[in-house]
C-alpha cells in the first residue's frame, strides 16, 4: 500500500515536471517568450552552426519577410528555425519582430471575415508569405499588397496553436 502511494507521487512529479518543461521559457538576452515567431528583415541571412562570425555557414535565407522561429538566445544571436525545421543561428540585426505568416495549403482561401462561409478575398497558393495581424482561437487576420482577411490557423506556419491577439 505505501508502495502504491510513493509511486503515485513520483507519477505526478514526473508529469509535472514534463509539463513545465513544454511550457515556453525566456530568452536568455531579450526577456522574450521562446518559442516565438519572428521574420527576416534582410534579403540574405547566413545561418550559422554556432552564435558566432567563426561558426561555418551551413545555408543561407534568401527571402525578406520569410517567418521563423527563435528557439534560443546568445548574446546577439538567435537560433531559429524555418517552416521545414532547418535551422542555426542568425544575428539579430538581420530579424525583425514584425510577424509574417507563410501559406502552407495551397489555394488557401483568404477570407473576408473569420469564418469558413464567410466571402472569398482570394485564393492563396502554398509558400506566399502574408503580413499577420493578430489573431482569434481559430483564424489569423493577414494582409498582402493591400488586401486583408482571415485564413484559418491550420492552414498557415508563422502562430502557435494558442496565439491570441
Amino acid at each position: 500500500m505505501k508502495c502504491f502511494g510513493i509511486v503515485s507521487v513520483v507519477a505526478a512529479l514526473v508529469i509535472a515536471s514534463f509539463a513545465t518543461a513544454q511550457q515556453a521559457s525566456e530568452g536568455q538576452v531579450t526577456g522574450l517568450p521562446t518559442p516565438r515567431f519572428v521574420s527576416m528583415k534582410s534579403s540574405s541571412a547566413n545561418v550559422r552552426r554556432g552564435p558566432s562570425t567563426s561558426n561555418q555557414v551551413d545555408w543561407v535565407l534568401r527571402h525578406r519577410g520569410t517567418p521563423l522561429v527563435v528557439l534560443a538566445e546568445y548574446q546577439q544571436w538567435f537560433r531559429i528555425e524555418d517552416v521545414d525545421g532547418e535551422g542555426g543561428w542568425v544575428h539579430t540585426k538581420l530579424l525583425s519582430q514584425r510577424r509574417t505568416i507563410l501559406v502552407q495549403e495551397d489555394l488557401l482561401a483568404l477570407r473576408e471575415t473569420p469564418s469558413n462561409s464567410a466571402r472569398k478575398l482570394a485564393r492563396l497558393e502554398a509558400g506566399v508569405v502574408l503580413r499577420l495581424g493578430g489573431c482569434q482561437p481559430n483564424w489569423c487576420e493577414a494582409s498582402i499588397e493591400g488586401l486583408t482577411g482571415w485564413l484559418p490557423k491550420t492552414g498557415i506556419w508563422g502562430v502557435l496553436p494558442e496565439d491570441v491577439f
